[in-house]
């Protein structure tokens, strides 16, 4: 067994998410052991985002390893992604955005020492930059939707709903689908109607139409649709919110 290995916990299957939590709850020592094993994952990613080799020494990995440790601490367990899934997400944020902050200040101080005739050719070379990134952040929105798309997939599934399920139970009527909407939102919004539907597997449904205004029928008939819904927002998936029902709003 490796020194990593014995580190984190002991055991090296102890899920990772088992010991974030840890981390969270207070474990320094676990927290700097976990952040020393992955500087390979964080190299690679923020090697990756910036399309070239980046060692321990360059800002570009200083800002991968706040972003690492930022992941550690903002992780919700069970929320439809696991912790590196989420770790590279964070990741590849900070450093688009250090990219382009970086971009922004070399722009500036180019154009301040350079000629007027230079002006154009650092332009082109800024929007090509600019290009490239917007490029790359539709990219990752892109694999953001299709790994939350897997993980709410393998949620539904825990609640013995499959895709095909759920569009067979998609209400017909627009009336009816904005009913289920405002229906998951209310759901989603009381602590212990989330609570009995995570331990239940079940909609609550005599606890919801307190604060519903459309009948038990509709209710019953739509429930899992609502189910549906209730997910996104509890698991949290919001690159799904506009894939799925565009108009659905956000909750505050």
């Amino acid at each position: 067994m490796s020194a990593n290995q014995m580190t984190l916990g002991g055991a090296f299957n102890i899920p990772l998410e088992n010991n974030i939590s840890q981390v969270q709850q207070g474990n320094e020592i676990l927290r700097n052991s976990i952040i020393e094993s992955y500087k390979p994952f964080i190299k690679k990613v923020v090697s990756k985002v910036c399309n070239r080799f980046i060692d321990q020494t360059m800002d570009e990995f200083s800002v991968g390893l706040v972003a690492f440790n930022e992941a550690i601490n903002q992780y919700q367990n069970g929320q439809g992604s696991k912790f590196l899934t989420f770790a590279d997400m964070v990741i590849r944020r900070r450093i688009i955005d250090f990219i382009r902050k970086e971009s922004r200040q070399v722009r500036h101080i180019y154009l301040d020492q350079t000629k007027p005739s230079d002006e154009n050719t650092m332009e082109e070379s800024f929007i090509e930059q600019q290009a490239a990134i917007d490029h790359y952040e539709e990219q990752r929105r892109i694999q953001e939707r299709t790994e939350q798309i897997e993980s709410y997939r393998a949620l539904l599934l825990d609640y013995g709903i499959t895709f095909d399920v759920l569009s067979k139970h998609c209400p017909k009527h627009a009336d009816a689908r904005e009913n289920a909407k405002v229906s998951a939102k209310l759901l989603v919004e009381h602590k212990e109607l989330v609570a009995y539907l995570k331990k239940k597997k079940q909609l609550p449904i005599k606890d919801l139409l307190q604060f519903v205004s459309c009948s038990r029928k509709t209710i019953e008939r739509n429930r899992k649709y609502i189910i549906a819904l209730a997910l996104i927002y509890i698991g949290g998936f919001s690159a799904l919110r506009s894939y799925i029902e565009p108009e659905m709003e956000t909750v505050q």
